[in-house]
């Protein structure tokens, strides 16, 4: 991958009705101010550990290790943790959930973990993957990004880090394309009009 800036904008259009509030040129902007924010707060860089939450965290969250091993010839470890099986409102859905990839290549005792999250809306996502963490062991801290902060808290979640905050209305759904983890990929974030309870209202 190259370390450089992409000067174009991405040739990806929003569905009908949709907005785009981050493209590509803004997010990788974003995650290299979020990565410089991270190395200036942590003193002990051999004990970050990036913790994807899926799916939208995995891209970004190994493009800030990418730019951790660019401003600071760091290499950082990068995990995948699944929190579907941790969240608290599993009883109230109707439909059987579907787990998604988990993978932690080693503990978390005594690191600094850092969970990477694209969209924040009521905290439940980042409460849940905080439970989860718990099973790989016991982390010295634990912080937060988040790409996009949407507002609508229902828990006290707070983010340590933010991309851009987007205020939105409850049942709009914001959601960011291109995030299958392949890095060469253009990414955006795109608002969307929606119901109450869809899709995107719950992170």
């Amino acid at each position: 991958m190259t370390s450089q800036q992409p000067e174009t904008q991405p040739n990806t259009r929003p569905p009908s009705g949709g907005r785009v509030v981050m493209d590509d040129v803004a997010i990788r902007r974003a995650l290299m101010r979020i990565a410089h924010e991270i190395l200036e707060r942590c003193e002990d860089l051999e004990h970050l550990y990036l913790v994807a939450i899926p799916n939208g965290g995995v891209p970004l969250a190994r493009q800030l290790a990418a730019n951790f091993k660019q401003i600071a010839d760091v290499d950082v470890v990068v995990g995948i943790l699944d929190t579907t099986l941790y969240r608290d409102d599993l009883k109230i859905k109707a439909e059987r959930p579907r787990l998604r990839e988990t993978e932690m290549p080693s503990a978390v005792d005594d690191r600094i973990v850092i969970l990477v999250d694209d969209v924040l809306k009521t905290g439940r996502t980042i409460r849940a993957a905080m439970d989860a963490l718990m099973d790989f062991g016991r982390p010295s801290s634990v912080q937060v990004v988040g790409l996009v902060d949407r507002g609508h808290r229902e828990l006290p979640i707070k983010l340590d880090y933010v991309g851009k905050n987007v205020p939105t209305q409850p049942d709009e759904e914001v959601r960011m394309s291109g995030s299958d983890g392949n890095l060469d990929g253009a990414l955006e974030v795109v608002v969307m009009p929606g119901e109450p309870e869809s899709s995107g209202g719950t992170r």
